[in-house]
């Protein structure tokens, strides 16, 4: 644990967090938070359109979100490293911390398996969306609600 006591003691982590400037803290959770929109918003969407809604629109056009995803996921990873330096020791103490991030993992992971085996399948937009895109769309949505719930949580549950 010495290492991540260095992490929050390093002059860094302690500037972010106690700096009173604009581009401390609050910027990087504000970029955190652009980041999950962009990641979350459009994986959704997609996810949505995969169970049905929107049936007129078709799907095909949706593989463009995918850069925005990954773009909004990065935007993520690099932010979430910096938040995690300023409190290294509560966030590993919490349970929901680990909860948050196998389930972020699990929806990138099913994002990029919908990516391959629906967007890729021969058929699309001039058949129906087949059984295992609609389970995948509803684990992903269920991954997201969960890494977000439980990354909220974290503040008030488990001490970190």
């Amino acid at each position: 644990m010495g290492w991540l006591h260095a992490l929050e003691g390093s002059s860094f982590s302690i500037w972010l967090k106690e700096s009173p400037s604009i581009w401390g803290y609050a910027t990087i959770l504000f970029v955190h938070t652009v980041g999950l929109s962009f990641a979350v918003g459009p994986s959704v969407a997609i996810d949505l359109r995969l169970l049905g809604v929107g049936r007129r629109t078709p799907i095909a056009p949706f593989d463009a979100f995918f850069k925005v995803i990954w773009i909004g996921f990065w935007v993520n990873a690099v932010s979430g490293t910096i938040l995690f330096v300023t409190d290294a020791t509560s966030k590993l103490a919490n349970p929901l911390f680990f909860v948050k991030m196998v389930l972020v993992f699990i929806a990138v992971a099913l994002m990029i398996v919908i990516r391959r085996r629906v967007f890729r399948a021969p058929g699309l937009d001039r058949e129906p969306v087949a059984g295992l895109g609609k389970v995948l769309a509803v684990l992903s949505i269920a991954c997201w609600f969960g890494a977000i719930t439980a990354g909220r949580f974290m503040s008030y549950v488990g001490g970190g």
